[in-house]
């Protein structure tokens, strides 16, 4: 039996996330830029943004989607972002209206903006949903077309959510007495709807309501499942797909659709589930729609705009998922050399048992899995889940054959498109044996044509490289090293987290792999210099900084010391023309420091914590570190000009 919603499991209101002060009765702007711009300076006054900047960034790149005006005097423009330090919600009321760009083309007059977190709790994100899901109701929006004051607007909407919630357990009610008598119930239409939209917070909750308000008006049963921010709800089930006459898939960014294979899919924007509800059911129930055949992919885009594939979006999904493994081993490495470099060896006189423990864990398990998931993963990326395991073996292979961290890139590659040709291979046989190809053909003939061409053409090459690579790099000059320092750490932080400080990481991680620890050593010393330059400048120049950012410069000095460089970002952004160069110069000193000095770094991550177990002498490579910092600081200083008061 299931359990009725019950209105007090509701955990938080949308007045705890709207206040008076991220309220504007009455707007002053008239244009749609003076509206977003408003509306974020009232919400960095009330102080719930870390970098106003990166968050109108944010607003604008969600608006080049579609606009966030979705017609009836309304505009929701909203961002998730780690540029907002609390989520909140900001409200305006323009009395003239504002052409905002909405899909009706007629202007907004009620704004709600949007600032959820990066790390939002579950709750924000329900809460937030809500109120998109509240203003479908058209009585409503006459209301808040006439309020005057703060209290008038947050008085409102408690009513409002009040009266929502109990028609949603109502409702909910109803469903459980509907589903009991279902069965003897007489066949009729049922139609299913999946909605989505990029963040997951607005227009995904507003096409699911306008979908079953819809279809309640019209009396068509309908079930909605919503893949937003805090995840899947309502999940469609097997049964309910193999009933439904049609399915509507109202997304702009990729749903699973490998599960409505055969079945008539109607594929729109999210912004038609807002709009054109009644369109959208009508032609689900006259079965107005194309017969779903799977492509091969488990996630299908349903917008208008396709995600980009290519070669980094693919390295970086096995980058992402290999992360964890390096991080977590490579610390437990690291803190195994504190007892002594060797002290995980039974027959060196620094040996002890609990460095053993942490070796043994990190890098003969964690750390020997690395390869073979940036492999899997890569291969995933490509052909999805049947293209994970060919391309693993391949990275397994490759790990344990001399070809490293390039032979497990490869692998990722050869894996994922060795899948993608066998699919289309065996996309001509019987539909009777369409369950047996992700079961046994795929994995049978992915993994043979992977391990194949890894052992007899790939595996030599790539390990003969490895070694050519290993010698070049220990026979280079004094002055050649620092020049290759000087480029690893400048790359960490020329776009900070992007696909050029990622390239210089992946490098590091393959030194580390082919045992030579100099670069690395250099990689995180420019990593580290970035931030904690621009922190020492807001201690140091305290004139070329307002309050706001000497408070985030104070977080800068723990983000440096935990080689967390993109603690730089909110500065970057903020002034890119003076803190990019800046920190470019500190990072490129360091790096190449750190090779002058000859230091290396069998961790691959742990700033401050592992430069205890460096080789080489730790205090010099925290003298490049220092260096770098101050080279960015200086440079700042410089740069940047006295704040007028």
């Amino acid at each position: 039996m299931k359990i009725p919603y019950n209105i007090e499991e509701e955990k938080m209101k949308i007045t705890e996330l709207l206040k008076k002060d991220t309220i504007i009765a009455n707007l002053k702007s008239s244009t749609k830029s003076e509206v977003i711009d408003e509306l974020i300076n009232k919400l960095d006054s009330a102080n719930r943004l870390n970098d106003k900047e990166e968050y109108k960034k944010a607003i604008l790149k969600r608006e080049e989607q579609f606009s966030t005006g979705i017609g009836d005097g309304i505009a929701i423009p909203h961002a998730k972002t780690a540029a907002v330090k609390t989520p909140a919600l900001a409200f305006g009321l323009s009395k003239e209206g504002i052409d905002y760009d909405s899909l009706d083309g007629n202007n907004a007059y009620i704004f709600f903006m949007i600032a959820a977190s990066e790390g939002a709790h579950n709750d924000h994100l329900d809460t937030l949903s809500r109120l998109s899901s509240m203003l479908i109701n058209e009585d409503f929006r006459k209301k808040l077309m006439n309020v005057n004051t703060e209290d008038e607007v947050l008085e409102l909407i408690d009513k409002e959510e009040n009266s929502y919630l109990q028609e949603q357990q109502k409702e909910k009610e109803v469903n459980i007495v509907e589903e009991s008598k279902e069965e003897t119930s007489e066949s009729k239409p049922f139609i299913l709807a999946v909605t989505a939209c990029p963040t997951g917070i607005a227009h995904t909750y507003m096409a699911a309501d306008a979908l079953k308000n819809k279809a309640k008006e019209m009396s068509v049963k309908i079930k909605v499942e919503t893949n937003g921010s805090t995840g899947i709800k309502s999940k469609l089930t097997t049964e309910e797909i193999e009933k439904a006459t049609a399915i509507i898939v109202a997304a702009d960014k990729q749903v699973e659709m490998a599960r409505f294979e055969g079945k008539k899919v109607i594929q729109v924007p999210v912004a038609h589930g807002v709009k054109k509800a009644e369109e959208l059911i009508n032609r689900a129930l006259n079965e107005d729609a194309p017969v779903y055949h799977h492509n091969g992919n488990d996630s299908s885009d349903s917008g208008t705009k396709n995600e980009k594939v290519g070669f980094y979006k693919h390295l970086m999904s096995g980058v992402s998922n290999m992360l964890p493994f390096v991080v977590g081993g490579g610390v437990l490495i690291a803190i195994s050399y504190m007892f002594g470099i060797k002290a995980f060896n039974a027959n060196d006189p620094t040996f002890h048992p609990f460095a053993k423990l942490l070796h043994d864990i990190g890098a003969n398990n964690a750390f020997a899995l690395m390869i073979p998931v940036l492999a899997g993963f890569i291969g995933m990326s490509i052909a999805d889940r049947p293209g994970f395991a060919p391309a693993m073996v391949g990275g397994f292979i490759a790990a344990n054959n001399g070809a490293g961290f390039l032979g497990g890139l490869i692998a990722g590659f050869l894996g994922g498109y060795a899948v993608v040709f066998i699919k289309k291979m065996f996309s001509k046989l019987p539909a009777s044996l369409e369950g047996i190809k992700p079961v046994l053909l795929y994995p049978l003939f992915g993994i043979f044509i992977t391990g194949a061409i890894m052992f007899l053409i790939v595996v030599g090459p790539v390990k003969a490289i490895n070694l050519g690579l290993q010698h070049w790099l220990s026979s280079m000059g004094t002055a050649n090293k620092v020049i290759l320092g000087m480029i690893l750490g400048g790359m960490m932080t020329i776009d900070m987290g992007g696909p050029i400080n990622k390239a210089a990481f992946t490098f590091g991680i393959a030194m580390i792999d082919a045992g030579n620890y100099a670069p690395h050593a250099a990689i995180m010393a420019g990593g580290m210099s970035a931030p904690l330059g621009i922190a020492l400048a807001t201690t140091t120049f305290k004139s070329r900084f307002d309050d706001r950012a000497k408070e985030t410069g104070k977080t800068c000095y723990i983000m440096g010391l935990c080689f967390i460089t993109e603690g730089a970002i909110p500065f970057a952004a903020a002034d890119p023309a003076r803190v990019i160069p800046s920190a470019v110069v500190g990072s490129s000193v360091a790096g190449a420091l750190s090779m002058m000095f000859n230091i290396g770094l069998p961790a691959p991550h742990g700033g401050l914590f592992v430069i205890p177990i460096v080789t080489g002498n730790p205090i010099l490579y925290l003298l490049a570190i220092l260096i770098g910092a101050i080279a960015t600081a200086m440079m700042l200083g410089v740069l940047k000009k006295p704040i007028t008061k």
